[in-house]
């Protein structure tokens, strides 16, 4: 999935670091002043009920695409290859493969982004194991999967971005990479996400790797004309 394929010219922050505008970093000339920030800052229970609602409509999404056998890009979808392959958990290793990501989380977003994206990650991959336990489909097409999939992980993502949290993994490193080295985001994950969807023809059906495909359209098109940072940002 992509979440910003372009991005408007770098500029040099107070510390002389390299910082372009991104999914996650609002542009410069929206940060307003310092009290329009804290006019607009969520309270903790307008983020707790953000974070909450993120994790029930994502997990929900990642369900479906697992009802169906389909995968997504990220490191969702390097959890759904190992489920897929090895038979290992989905949640387990959804957490597992995040844990390297919030050591450049520390350092380039800062505590509160990293320990929200922590609890998104633990909560959803839990979640998304022990939603068939409680809801279950008795037909679901592929392409029925990848469309309501895609639509509803992209709402979960949209969700925690405007309570500045994530899903983790490969996006962290991305807009890391833009905001030190000017790299698109947007190129950084996808082409992580290509050579995943590569990666799937050893594991899944080619129809089954198309359909995947599909879904990642979906969420990236969901994000796309819903996520501007110049007109919504929660910080």
């Amino acid at each position: 999935m992509s979440l910003d394929s372009h991005g408007p010219a770098p500029c040099d922050d107070a510390d002389g670091h390299l910082v372009t505008a991104g999914p996650l970093t609002p542009p410069p000339d929206s940060a307003g002043t310092a009290a329009d920030e804290k006019a607009l800052r969520h309270s903790v229970a307008e983020d707790v009920q953000g974070m909450i609602l993120a994790t029930l409509v994502a997990s929900l999404g990642l369900a479906i695409f697992a009802k169906g056998g389909l995968m997504i890009g990220g490191m969702a979808g390097l959890a759904f290859l190992a489920h897929y392959a090895f038979g290992w958990n989905f949640g387990l290793v959804f957490v597992l493969v995040n844990l390297p990501f919030y050591w450049v989380a520390v350092r380039r977003m800062g505590w509160e982004f990293t320990l929200k994206t922590f609890a998104a990650v633990t909560a959803c991959g839990v979640l998304t194991d022990l939603l068939p336990r409680w809801a279950d489909f008795a037909h679901m097409s592929s392409m029925y999967s990848a469309i309501v999939g895609g639509a509803l992980a992209g709402l979960g993502i949209l969700f925690y971005i405007r309570h500045r949290a994530s899903l983790g993994g490969i996006g962290i490193l991305a807009v890391y990479l833009q905001r030190t080295r000017g790299w698109s985001a947007g190129k950084v994950q996808m082409s992580f996400d290509t050579l995943l969807m590569c990666v799937a023809f050893s594991v899944l059906s080619p129809s089954k790797v198309m359909y995947s495909a599909i879904g990642a359209v979906v969420l990236s098109l969901v994000l796309m004309f819903n996520h501007r940072p110049g007109r919504y940002m929660g910080v």
